[in-house]
């Protein structure tokens, strides 16, 4: 692969201002549309137990795709691939728009995500070869972080006010004019990389493998609010999906040119990062959807108002993110601060576990909202920047799309397994004589203790498996070979 070209500071800025728009445009459009699933259901008919589908099929095409777009945007170049997804995620969010049936909206999510999925999972690859400064990777990291850890309460904000101030079709519409802009802005300043071509051969098998058994596992994730968990639904296309990812494995370990070379994981750091990564999203992901619930269902709040309750989190891990997390990553180290933003996060779900039927937000919320933006604006740049720890710019797509697929896979085990607690723990306490408030919250209480331990658990693998970089984190990598090779356990490009 060419060596990046050599850019203006100011060109590599603007560059990365249009690889985050799109980042956040993405991350936003998995929660926009939660807000608007009641004004969807009311126009277009849909029963409740297909509504989740508006959902559902967004993240089995966005999961189930992110690793092949990781590694075809090695091959063919990552700007071709970050274009051709920003154009295939325009088009079928303006068609989402004026979907006038369930079946045509169901079919332009999917294809929405697999757009998502095919410009998402080479952004990180891209960002990495903008900057060499040290300091300046830490500064991006950092407005990446920023992009993760608040998307999706910016997402549940704007969704509130587009729904219910002109109408759901523009949570899809608003994707539309940002979409074309950063298109266009990414054909001219976005630098060009060549790939490494289709010449040396290409595992179409692993391929194939690697697509079918993620989005399959995406989707029984998904549908387990529906089935159960101990379903033959859910253990049989479980069973379906676990055989093709071993499957894929063993295929990886024969192919001459294998879609995912296993000697990635031999770094510790990218091994643990992703870890990490699924359990910090797993936890917390739910947060937002439960919290969103539980104002407007139980408190009494309305969409907007539920939605402005989330915007001291957003300013937090804008804070955190955007102006501590690369000083505090330079002078601590990257395992040092996830571990303590790790502790900091699951303090915030614990004192959500207390959350009465009749809060003071000041009292009982905003602390809540406060531990989980300022934990998450500094967890999410150091486990990125862990989840990049790669030796060769070949793999960088491909270390992108592992750490955007171990984010959707926490996603969807954390939004199936978190609601699901939730839901069952509150018909318990109904059958028990609670109110239904009062069940209710039991059920998001149960769910956030349980977060928190999830990220109890991410702390210990964090202590056991990461280890710090012994050089600065970020840029190209050297052209001497033997310098290439020294220190490779965990120095991504």
């Amino acid at each position: 692969m060419s060596m990046p070209v050599q850019l203006t500071a100011r060109t590599r800025w603007l560059a990365f201002s249009v690889l985050s728009a799109m980042q956040l445009m993405i991350v936003i459009d998995i929660s926009i549309v939660t807000v608007a699933l009641h004004s969807i259901q009311r126009d277009l008919g849909f029963e409740q137990a297909h509504l989740a589908w508006v959902t559902n099929a967004y993240t089995v095409g966005f999961g189930g795709s992110l690793l092949l777009s990781g590694r075809l945007g090695d091959l063919v170049g990552r700007k071709r691939m970050f274009v051709a997804g920003l154009s295939v995620f325009t088009l079928f969010s303006a068609l989402g728009g004026v979907s006038q049936n369930q079946g045509m909206l169901i079919a332009m999510r999917f294809f929405q995500g697999v757009g998502a999925a095919m410009a998402y999972a080479v952004v990180m690859g891209i960002i990495f070869t903008l900057f060499q400064d040290p300091r300046e990777v830490g500064k991006a990291m950092g407005a990446a972080g920023f992009v993760q850890a608040a998307g999706a309460a910016i997402g549940i904000l704007l969704g509130a006010f587009l729904t219910q101030g002109i109408n759901w079709h523009w949570v899809f519409f608003i994707n539309v004019p940002i979409g074309v802009a950063a298109g266009v802005l990414a054909v001219k300043v976005v630098p060009a990389d060549k790939g490494m071509g289709f010449g040396s051969g290409i595992d179409i098998a692993g391929a194939v493998l690697a697509t079918a058994g993620m989005m399959l596992g995406v989707y029984t994730i998904a549908t387990v609010g529906d089935y159960g968990w101990q379903s033959g639904h859910t253990f049989g296309f479980g069973l379906g999906a676990l055989a093709l990812l071993v499957g894929f494995v063993l295929r990886q370990t024969k192919a001459p040119v294998p879609l995912m070379p296993l000697t990635l994981f031999r770094s510790r750091n990218l091994t643990g990062g992703n870890l990490a990564h699924m359990l910090l999203v797993a936890a917390t992901i739910s947060f937002n959807i439960l919290v969103a619930l539980y104002l407007q269902q139980v408190v009494g709040y309305s969409p907007i108002k539920a939605g402005l309750a989330f915007l001291p989190l957003a300013l937090c891990a804008a804070v955190a993110s955007l102006t501590l997390s690369h000083r505090l990553n330079a002078k601590f180290g990257l395992r040092t601060v996830l571990l303590a933003s790790l502790v900091v996060m699951a303090a915030g779900l614990l004192l959500a576990a207390r959350l009465p039927v009749h809060p003071d937000y000041a009292v009982d919320l905003l602390p809540v909202v406060v531990l989980l933006g300022a934990g998450g604006g500094l967890a999410m740049p150091a486990v990125m920047m862990l989840s990049m720890s790669v030796t060769s710019p070949q793999d960088a797509g491909l270390a992108s799309g592992l750490a955007g697929t171990s984010g959707t896979v926490g996603d969807s085990i954390g939004i199936a397994t978190m609601t699901a607690i939730a839901a069952s723990h509150a018909t318990t306490l109904l059958a028990r004589g609670q109110s239904l408030p009062e069940a209710m919250t039991g059920g998001y209480r149960l769910s956030f203790g349980i977060g928190a331990g999830v990220l109890a658990v991410a702390f210990v693998l964090g202590l056991l498996i990461l280890r710090t970089p012994q050089q600065p984190m970020g840029g190209p990598p050297p052209s001497d070979p033997a310098a290439e090779l020294a220190g490779a356990e965990s120095i991504p490009i």
